[in-house]
């Protein structure tokens, strides 16, 4: 295994017949870049100067129809009930009684309706290569890699994109040992950073 002092590294397709220069490849790039230098990686714009590939795949599922149910909250019965009223006497030993009784309504959950909503998978994978073993000996020697899932409900790869990265940049080159689970906001610091709104 090498010793990759510098940690030089070219960011690359790694999906089939996708270009260098592919529009969508670039400017996800860029969100990958920022990420491996926060983790001390050398970003390089010439595979002649690194030590490492890092082929990039990404992809986002179909629409998938989902079903949940959501409650539905009514009156359930009453919780009390107050009656107020009046005797009334005629003086001669007899009396009649006008009154009013107010209930208190009890409310809670009286069913639950059948919700549809839609949802997307998305995928980013991170490979990295022994760039150096490729050139010497074509021999393909993998040094880690970072795969990243995520479910919602927006199409827009674009716009989840680096949020995902954000997600993943702790955990970029290290071996978790099991998945992490990781919300983040796009209001989040880590993202901003990755947007290029941060130093």
């Amino acid at each position: 295994m090498q010793n990759f002092s510098n940690k030089t590294c070219f960011v690359a397709p790694g999906i089939e017949d996708l270009a260098v220069d592919d529009l969508k490849f670039k400017e996800f790039s860029v969100y990958v870049r920022r990420a491996l230098e926060s983790r001390g990686y050398k970003t390089v714009d010439t595979l002649e100067n690194a030590e490492m590939i890092i082929l990039l795949a990404y992809e986002i599922s179909g629409p998938q129809s989902n079903m949940t149910a959501m409650p539905v909250y009514g009156q359930t019965g009453v919780s009390s009930s107050t009656t107020y009223g009046t005797i009334n006497s005629s003086g001669y030993g007899s009396a009649s009684y006008t009154g009013t009784t107010y209930h208190t309504p009890q409310y809670g959950i009286t069913g639950y309706a059948p919700i549809s909503y839609t949802t997307y998978t998305r995928y980013i994978k991170m490979k990295a290569c022994d760039w150096i073993q490729y050139k010497m000996y074509q021999k393909d020697v993998i040094l880690w890699e970072t795969e990243v899932i995520s479910v919602g409900s927006t199409g827009d790869l674009r716009e989840v994109f680096p949020v995902m990265v954000a997600a993943s940049m702790p955990y970029v080159g290290e071996n978790t040992g099991k998945k992490i689970k990781v919300v983040l906001s796009e209001n989040n610091k880590q993202v901003k950073f990755i947007k290029g709104l941060l130093n």
